[in-house]
Parts: C-alpha cells; structure tokens; sequence
C-alpha cells in the first residue's frame, strides 16, 4: 500500500500542470479562428517551462487557459489534480506591463497579495510578510516609493515580488522582460533564476527571447505556426543548476540547444504553418 501511494504522488508530481487534448476556438461562422488545436502538455512540480513560438502560435492563449483567464473550448486543464475553470489564487501571473497600481508604494503593492492569502492573520504578520518579499527582490530601500518613481526594472522587480507573495502553486509568466533594454533583461533573468532557486515554484514561461529560455528553463516548448497551432518539439535542457552564463557559454549543450531552436524558429519563419511532424 506505502509503494501504491509513493508512485501515485509521484505521478501526480510529474503531471502537476496537465494540459490535455485541449482545443480552443475564438468566434463563431467566419471570423472563427481555431488557435490551438489539440495540445497536449504535463509540468512537473517544480519545472521551469518556456514556451516558445512565432506571434499568433497560442502561447499567450496556453497560458490564459492554465491562468482561468479563458476556459478551453474542448479538453481539460488540471493542476495540482483539480480542473482548472476560474482564476485562482494557486496561480499568479506577471505581465510584460507590470500592473501595479499607481496610487500604492511598492510594500503597499505586494501587501495587497498577502492580504489576499493571509486575510486572517493580524496586521503586523501581514506587514513582515510583505516587507520580506520586498526584500528579496532588493528593492527594501524604495519600499515607500510609488511606480511612478521607479524604472521599468524595479516596475517588474514589483511584480514578481507581488506574485511570489501570493504563495502560488504555479507561477505563469507572460514575456514578463519584454519590454526591458538588454542589459535590464539579463539583470532581471539573473533575479528570477536565483528567486526560483530558493523557492522552486513551478514556471510557465511565454518567451520570445532563446537565450533566455535556455538560462532559465529545464524544458523548452516549442510551438508551430497558428491558426490551428500544436506542439511541435519539447526540448531537454540538461545544464546543471545553479546557472551562470559564464558556465552557460563554455557548456557545449548550450550551443546545441541555442542552434536547434534557431533552426526550428526559422525554418517555422520560412515555410509558413509548421506541423508537429517537422
């Protein structure tokens, strides 16, 4: 019986986001638009997923069906073992546009997530929470500053702090350093990765950016060409953790991997719709 139920937990685990024959359909009569026909996907707790693709292959759609932002229009979306059908607080999500809201100071803004977790708890532990969370993003100095006094970077810095705070199952991440200059993106890469190492949340990722997906993730979801988009290829990233890109660059599956997704991207560039059979 103990043996039964270690390999149901397991199995649990391995499929702790489970995407299943999922179809989602936008419209009706002409103007509908099939954007993703039959995808299949699991995320193990604790993985880091990039998904990647060229603009209107579905990966934000994907996304905002795991999020309960929009419901599948056949198939399923699980985590955890439990439908998805509503947002939920088991899931938070960072924009590409921070969203934070103007008229709060950043412990004000990432308070409001913990308010949302602990209602019940008493003032001051709500406070703490919030104050630590802050911290980890190392913006403690500017915890009274509201967004406007703040760059884009520490804008998001914001976000993902407030997002860590909800204490989240799962972690969804819409492009979330998109509109950063380069060296702000790498700095911020460089955030997450050593904020996820501490908490090992599970990460959905939305990522133009290959050299990103590769740094962060421990797979690489590759999508085809919308409308009708699929899976194309998954692929492995098998570089040891902690990650710096120093070692990034001297480790020749780093150069593998970077190659075939560049491959794959352009090639999906050049001939138009790709099938999961390329």
């Amino acid at each position: 019986m103990g043996d039964t139920n270690l390999d149901l937990n397991a199995e649990r685990e391995a499929r702790f986001v489970d995407i299943s024959g999922v179809h989602k359909l936008f419209g009706s009569g002409k103007s509908r638009y099939h954007a993703l026909a039959g995808v299949d996907l699991r995320i193990a707790k604790g993985e880091f997923v990039s998904i990647i693709g060229h603009s209107g292959c579905g990966k934000s759609t994907l996304l905002n069906l795991v999020a309960g932002l929009n419901l599948p229009t056949t198939g399923t979306v699980a985590v955890n073992g439990k439908e998805v059908n509503a947002p939920g607080l088991d899931r938070a999500v960072v924009f590409q546009s921070h969203s934070l809201l103007p008229w709060l100071t950043v412990l004000e803004n990432v308070q409001v997530a913990v308010d949302s977790v602990y209602p019940d708890r008493n003032k001051q532990f709500r406070l703490e929470e919030a104050r630590k969370y802050v911290e980890m993003v190392h913006l403690g100095k500017h915890a009274n500053k509201k967004p406007p006094e703040l760059s884009g970077g520490m804008k998001q810095r914001v976000g993902i702090a407030r997002a860590f705070a909800a204490n989240p199952q799962v972690l969804l991440l819409d492009e979330p350093f998109g509109a950063l200059d380069a060296l702000t993106r790498g700095s911020m890469q460089d955030e997450l990765t050593s904020i996820w190492e501490k908490n090992r949340k599970t990460v959905m990722m939305i990522t133009h950016d290959v050299d990103e997906a590769v740094f962060l993730s421990d797979r690489i979801v590759l999508m085809s060409n919308g409308p009708a988009a699929v899976i194309a290829k998954v692929v492995e990233v098998p570089i040891p953790r902690p990650r710096t890109r120093e070692a990034l660059l001297e480790d020749s599956h780093y150069l593998e991997i970077r190659k075939e997704l560049l491959h794959y991207l352009i090639g999906a560039s050049s001939h138009g719709s790709v099938s999961a059979a390329a």
